[in-house]
């Protein structure tokens, strides 16, 4: 059974039940959304042949401590990077190197910046140098995915409305949805209840209540959904090494939609060939 309960009641840890927020709260959501956001517009400036993830991981520790920030995944269970860097079939959670990017690579780059105790989460991909056209597309894909997924989040509706928006949109497009990672609830707590899956069945999951705070961030691949985890314990990888892409905006439920905390200030959140 689904409980909701009042944020401010709950412990700091994941109890199972759905925190429903305040305005106040969502004011310090955007705060951190907004400062992990313009991180990534200033990364875009970083990407490019020669570079490396390790470069970027470094620029996105030294803008936290600049700006009064954490890095919220330096140190998370284990994990010793302030970012996570996917390039090109890497699905998520690739681990910052000294490897150099080359012309033609696609990379995601996951920041998630905790200001004030609260937690900003977002994604982005970003093209090396001139990539070709079915990279191009994909990335185009992932993201309308995105944006439909992000215009079914409203009260009402339900988690699976979300899962079957983007589900329905990238399979159209003759791509394929990871299945293994979902978006989370989100706040105070880094990781939280509710999962949002980014496939699925209208009307099933979870009603969407105002004062509900999550991630919505689909995976999609060029070729089939399924991924495997590399020894590391991290890095998941496209299992027939086609392409995959990312995009990931923390949303909050409003009274008539939703809000998302985590638009690029400059518009640099939207894929531009």
């Amino acid at each position: 059974m689904v409980t909701y309960a009042d944020a401010a009641t709950l412990p700091l840890k994941n109890t199972g039940q759905i925190r429903l927020y305040d305005l106040e709260d969502f004011k310090a959501m955007k705060k951190a959304g907004q400062m992990t956001a313009t991180c990534l517009d200033e990364l875009a400036s970083l990407v490019k042949p020669g570079a490396t993830t390790q470069e970027i991981d470094d620029y996105v520790y030294d803008f936290a401590m600049r700006h009064g920030a954490l890095p919220a995944t330096l140190n998370y269970r284990g994990y010793t990077k302030s970012t996570c860097t996917s390039v090109n079939h890497v699905v998520c959670h690739g681990i910052p190197n000294d490897k150099a990017l080359r012309e033609g690579d696609i990379v995601n780059i996951d920041v998630t910046l905790i200001v004030d105790g609260w937690h900003g989460d977002s994604s982005r991909m970003y093209p090396v140098g001139r990539i070709k056209r079915a990279a191009e597309r994909l990335i185009d894909v992932t993201h309308e995915s995105l944006t439909r997924g992000i215009a079914a989040a409203k009260p009402g509706n339900t988690t699976g409305d979300i899962g079957a928006a983007i589900q329905e949109f990238v399979e159209a497009e003759r791509c394929s949805v990871v299945r293994d990672f979902c978006g989370h609830g989100v706040g105070r707590l880094f990781h939280d209840t509710p999962n949002i899956l980014h496939y699925g069945r209208p009307g099933d999951g979870v009603e969407l209540k105002p004062g509900m705070i999550f991630t919505i961030e689909p995976m999609v691949n060029l070729g089939r959904p399924h991924v495997k985890v590399l020894a590391d314990g991290w890095t998941a990888v496209t299992r027939d090494r086609s392409l995959s892409a990312q995009f990931e905006h923390t949303i909050g439920i409003t009274p008539d939609g939703c809000e998302v905390f985590t638009y690029s200030p400059s518009g640099m959140d939207k894929p531009d060939f």
